[in-house]
């Protein structure tokens, strides 16, 4: 026998703008009446729901050029979700209990266009896998800087929920030493264990302020440690963070190198400003001495991406070649915090609230 519906649902909603970086404040979760169901929408029961830093950018209003509104307070927070369908229209190829995958997470339920969504095939090793942004790591591996047998590939910013992958994918497609950068020692530790790599710099030298005479010895620190990790060169860059790792990544790069940019996280985690910048400084000259690409990756851009990354996905994690590292925070009523803990570096790898204990 079926459960009656809820008559309201619970979300997460911006209370206010930030001032610095988010903290829980900024947010509320909010008692809704249970959303409708509509002729072309079906209501889905969100099972999980990402907790990802680009919302920093939504939420900090700097959003001009990217491909998502801003968030206003009062403003629901929405984001990649896994739920399960509890309603259908009459004639949708989607049916009550499919599981299906969407952007209208932080909520209990929502309300979602058939068109917005995606079916996971049930025979699909584990869902979960498919709220972290593995396909990004792919889609830059593979199309703006690709893989080939034998490179030394660098990930900035690697334990994250794109970098803990990253270092997977690129070992998976060729390559011959995969290295990575990461806030501490015990990430870093974690890295190499679970994730992949074969070598990690930290970056503490570079989280101070200080004078620019200090903060320029720390950055020449930071990318003399990374020379030693990749004493021949690197072939690939996937720069999750730019900043000062970035203008290392650029000197360790060997000819005909290829960088893909494929977040902004000093931006994104910097107290100030709102989000939306990322500054760099490179040596323009050593790429144009070693004929290196520089690219920006963005999924709309390669739409036959998706598809090809959740098809090898799923056989990476039924052969036990790939696994996915995931931070569970139990109870919508924690995203908050959650939020918070991810902007202030807690969490190693991809991380998810569940809801009544779905795994």
């Amino acid at each position: 026998m079926t459960s009656p519906l809820p008559r309201t649902s619970r979300e997460v909603r911006l209370a206010a703008v930030p001032e610095g970086l988010p903290a829980a404040s900024d947010l509320a979760v909010a008692d809704v009446p249970l959303p409708a169901a509509g002729t072309a929408r079906l209501l889905v029961r969100n099972r999980q729901f990402l907790v990802f830093a680009a919302l920093r950018t939504l939420i900090g209003g700097a959003v001009q050029g990217t491909p998502l509104p801003a968030l206003r307070p009062g403003a629901t927070l929405f984001g990649p979700a896994l739920g399960e369908v509890v309603t259908a229209p009459p004639g949708s190829p989607v049916r009550p209990g499919d599981l299906v995958v969407h952007m209208l997470g932080w909520r209990e339920y929502a309300l979602v266009p058939v068109a917005e969504c995606t079916v996971v095939d049930p025979a699909f090793p584990d869902p979960v896998a498919l709220l972290a942004a593995g396909s990004a790591a792919y889609g830059a591996l593979t199309r703006v800087a690709p893989v080939r047998e034998g490179d030394v590939v660098l990930v900035t910013g690697a334990a994250g929920g794109v970098g803990t992958l990253a270092g997977q994918i690129a070992r998976l497609l060729g390559a011959s030493r995969v290295i990575g950068t990461t806030g501490t020692p015990a990430k870093a530790a974690r890295l190499t264990a679970e994730a992949g790599y074969d070598a990690v710099v930290t970056t503490e030298s570079l989280r101070g302020g200080g004078s620019p005479g200090e903060r320029a010895a720390a950055h020449r620190e930071f990318a003399d440690r990374l020379a030693e990790a990749a004493p021949d060169g690197v072939d690939v860059v996937l720069d999750l963070v730019a900043g000062p790792q970035l203008g290392a990544a650029v000197d360790a790069a060997r000819h005909g190198a290829r960088i893909a940019l494929v977040g902004a996280l000093s931006g994104q985690l910097a107290a100030e400003g709102g989000g939306g910048r990322a500054p760099a400084e490179i040596d323009a000259y050593r790429l144009v001495l070693l004929g290196a690409s520089v690219r920006g990756y963005l999924g709309s851009d390669h739409p036959d991406v998706e598809a090809e990354w959740r098809t090898r996905l799923a056989g990476w994690l039924r052969s036990g070649e790939i696994r996915c590292p995931v931070t569970r925070v139990e109870g919508i009523e924690q995203a908050p915090r959650a939020f918070e803990q991810l902007m202030e570096g807690a969490y190693f790898g991809t991380v998810v609230v569940e809801q009544d204990g779905h795994g």
